[in-house]
C-alpha cells in the first residue's frame, strides 16, 4: 500500500516580499491557502468560496469556524514517480514521513470535482485503481490527500525534492536549512516544441517570450518580476510540466 504523501509547490515564486521557500524557512511550517492566500490551483479559500464549501461538506463542517492555520494541507499519494505525484502544482515537493499518512484523508477525483466522500488510508488502493482505469490529462493523474493536524518541517518532512535547476542556488540553500534536500530528474523544454492545443496559443507565446528553453527557475524569475499575470504563468508551468519531464 502506498504509504507516503507528497506536497508540491513552486519554491522561488513570490510570497509577501520574499519567496515561498524563504517563507517556509521563517515559519518552519507548511500552510494551506486559507492561511497563505496563495495556491497553484484555484484561489477560492475564503468563507463562501468553492474551497470553503468543499471542505465543509467533505469534512462534516469540522473546519467551518477553525483558524486558517488549522486547516488541512493538500497533497497527493506518492506512487513512485520520481517527478512527484502531482507536478501540476509545482516543480518541487515535500516528501512526508510515513506516520503523517495515518492522520490524512483521501479522495478521488480532486476535490475541485466534488467527489462523494473522503476515505482513510486503508481505502487508498481502491482510489488508485479508479484513477488508473480512467482517461486523464497526464497532469490530473493523482489521488488527493488532505493532511490534518498541521505540517512541521522538523516533525513531519523527510525531504524536499527540487528540480536540478536549483542546485547551488538560494533555493537550495534555503531548503537545506529545513530538511534533507534531494533532486528529481527535472523539467526542461524548448519552447518551440510546445503544443498550443494544450493550454492555448497565448500561453505558448508567453513561454517563447520568457525563454528559448524553459525551466522552473525561468518561471520563478518571471513570477517575482511582477510583470506577468500569475494565472498565465501557472498555465505556462502546465506546459513545462506536461512536455518537459526529463528521463531518469
Amino acid at each position: 500500500m502506498p504509504d507516503r504523501i507528497l506536497l508540491h509547490f513552486h519554491p522561488d515564486w513570490p510570497y509577501r516580499g520574499a519567496t515561498v521557500i524563504e517563507a517556509m524557512g521563517s515559519t518552519g511550517r507548511y500552510f494551506s491557502q486559507f492561511y497563505t492566500g496563495t495556491s497553484n490551483g484555484g484561489l477560492t479559500a475564503q468563507p463562501g468560496g468553492d474551497r470553503w464549501n468543499w471542505e465543509s461538506r467533505l469534512f462534516n463542517r469540522r473546519y467551518d469556524i477553525a483558524a486558517a492555520d488549522a486547516r488541512p494541507v493538500y497533497g497527493a499519494v506518492d506512487l513512485g514517480d520520481p517527478h512527484g505525484s502531482a507536478p501540476r502544482f509545482g516543480s518541487a515537493f515535500l516528501r512526508l514521513r510515513r506516520e503523517t499518512s495515518e492522520r490524512a484523508t483521501y479522495c478521488y477525483p480532486d476535490s475541485v470535482f466534488e467527489p462523494e466522500k473522503v476515505v482513510q488510508l486503508e481505502e487508498v488502493p481502491i482510489l488508485i485503481e479508479k484513477m488508473r482505469s480512467a482517461e486523464h490529462d497526464p497532469l490530473d493523474r493523482y489521488v488527493e490527500a488532505h493532511v490534518h493536524g498541521g505540517i512541521s518541517f522538523a516533525a513531519d518532512v523527510e525531504a524536499i525534492v527540487l528540480d536540478p535547476c536549483y542546485r547551488d542556488t538560494f533555493v537550495h540553500a534555503a531548503a537545506s536549512t529545513l530538511t534533507e534536500v534531494e533532486f528529481h530528474p527535472g523539467f526542461r523544454v524548448d519552447t518551440g516544441e510546445l503544443d498550443p492545443a494544450y493550454r492555448g496559443a497565448e500561453c505558448v507565446h508567453l513561454a517563447e517570450h520568457l525563454a528559448g528553453t524553459l525551466t522552473p527557475d525561468v518561471l520563478g524569475s518571471a513570477a517575482r518580476s511582477g510583470r506577468y499575470d500569475p494565472q498565465s504563468l501557472k498555465r505556462v508551468w502546465h506546459l513545462l510540466a506536461r512536455y518537459g519531464r526529463q528521463p531518469t
